[in-house]
């Protein structure tokens, strides 16, 4: 009988943990899959010299080395905020304006479980509009992870509301006609096309902390996987109970 009993606790305990991995698994990859990359604010008003936010977390166990953001045709790139170990290029159109900016390293990267911000002004469309924005995540195995997608795709781009309609996140900058001349100037003196500029003076502000507070809401794609497989886990894990205490002929 005592066999019997320590037999059914034994099976009940293997199938409980190969159960609790999965739901253990689903909620790491709910957690893993929202450290998206972003562009801040999400709102501004039109003509104004926004500074904007461009946020990179981490998302796999090696460091990420080059990030490259599509400047939207709604907005037009000034200048940047210079980064220590980091260097900086543009490509322009054939206008003259800047549509590529590039953040490059040969530094140790952004490690895992670490975010890093980069900060640019551009002036907004002197009208209502969206304009998005495509950024591509360069690790330094080579992989890719291009966040161009909509707000339900697992690496979606950040889109900022340019409208007179609502009050921007940041606080509120100056429009082009109380800009100084000294500042216009200073956003032409952005790096050419075909080389990469080391950048200027360390920044005040280059930020690492844990991804766990970098992290942005997961989204309806990625909710709607990790319910299903935390579903599939209580199944099993029924299952489990089903069958360890199922009497032995």
């Amino acid at each position: 009988m005592n066999t019997t009993i320590q037999s059914v606790k034994s099976r009940f305990s293997r199938f409980a943990a190969s159960a609790g991995l999965i739901a253990a698994g689903a909620l790491l990859f709910a957690g893993m899959a929202s450290a998206h990359v972003t562009v801040k604010p999400s709102v501004s008003q039109p003509n104004a010299w926004e500074t904007y936010t461009l946020k990179v977390p981490v998302e796999k166990n090696i460091p990420t080395t080059k990030v490259a953001l599509k400047i939207p045709k709604e907005v037009v790139f000034k200048q940047y905020e210079p980064i220590p170990d980091w260097k900086v290029a543009t490509e322009k159109d054939s206008s003259g304006k800047v549509t590529t900016v590039t953040w490059t390293t040969e530094k140790d990267g952004i490690q895992a479980g670490q975010y890093q911000r980069f900060s640019f002004v551009a002036q907004n469309a002197d009208q209502n509009t969206e304009a998005p924005w495509d950024a591509f995540q360069y690790y330094s195995d080579g992989s890719i992870v291009e966040w161009t997608g909509d707000e339900e795709s697992s690496t979606p781009h950040s889109i900022t509301k340019i409208t007179t309609e609502a009050i921007s996140e940041t606080p509120t900058h100056a429009t082009d006609s109380g800009h100084d001349s000294a500042g216009t100037a200073a956003g032409h003196a952005s790096t050419d096309t075909t080389k990469e500029s080391s950048s200027p003076a360390p920044a005040s502000s280059p930020a690492t902390e844990a991804a766990s507070t970098a992290t942005a809401p997961a989204s309806p794609a990625v909710q709607t996987t990790a319910l299903i497989l935390s579903i599939i886990a209580v199944v099993l894990g029924a299952a489990a109970v089903g069958i360890a205490l199922k009497p032995r002929k």
